[in-house]
C-alpha cells in the first residue's frame, strides 16, 4: 500500500493532462473572442454596403443617378 501511495504522489501524468486541457481551453476562448469580434465587424461592413447599394438603387430609380 505504501508503494502505491508513493507511485501516486510521484505520477505527474494526470497533472500534465490537466495543464494541457487548461491551455487548450485558454486558446479556445481566445479564438472565440477573435472570431466574435471579426463577425461583428464584418456584419457592420456588410450592413453598410447593403445600405449604400439600396440608396444607389433608389437614386437610380428616381432618375438622380449619373448613368
Amino acid at each position: 500500500m505504501k508503494t502505491l501511495v508513493s507511485r501516486f504522489v510521484k505520477d505527474e501524468s494526470g497533472a500534465t493532462a490537466i495543464e494541457y486541457g487548461l491551455i487548450a481551453a485558454g486558446i479556445s476562448v481566445a479564438i472565440i473572442a477573435v472570431v466574435n469580434g471579426l463577425g461583428t465587424k464584418l456584419n457592420t461592413t456588410f450592413s453598410s454596403i447593403s445600405t449604400q447599394l439600396k440608396e444607389a438603387r433608389s437614386e437610380q430609380r428616381l432618375g438622380k443617378g449619373s448613368g
